[in-house]
């Protein structure tokens, strides 16, 4: 009987919290009228090392002299252009760094770091030998 209880008090909280959000909205009748053009959603490049140190932008390798070039008509098509950057992990500090460079000489300098979730179960520690 106690589990029954709980749960029917459990019911009524929730019915309590969203009743009020279901009964605020109010139904209006806009008007029309001509606008500006809506704004479009950022945009982005995707930029990626892989383990050799290889760029890739847009999944199309390319080498520094094209990445460079590649980078400043991305900034003059549109300053705010976002650069998410994606790099292995074995990739070294200095190739990111690099990269990183290159971008914000062209002009960019909106990075993000894209990386996995932390998997939930933890790793094993390893001992030393």
């Amino acid at each position: 009987m106690t589990p029954l209880i709980d749960v029917m008090l459990v019911l009524l909280v929730i019915f309590i919290i969203t009743a009020p959000l279901m009964v605020s909205a109010v139904k209006v009748n806009l008007p029309q009228a001509q606008s500006a053009q809506a704004l479009s959603a950022p945009q982005f490049i995707a930029l990626s090392i892989n383990p050799a140190g290889q760029a890739f932008l847009n999944d199309q390798p390319l080498d520094k002299i094209a990445l460079a070039r590649a980078l400043t008509s991305a900034a003059q098509r549109n300053p705010d252009t976002e650069v998410r950057l994606r790099a292995d992990a074995t990739v070294p500090y200095g190739r990111v760094v690099e990269v990183m460079g290159l971008a914000q000489k062209a002009g960019l300098s909106r990075i993000g770091f894209v990386a996995e979730p932390e998997s939930a179960t933890p790793a094993a520690p390893q001992a030393a030998p």
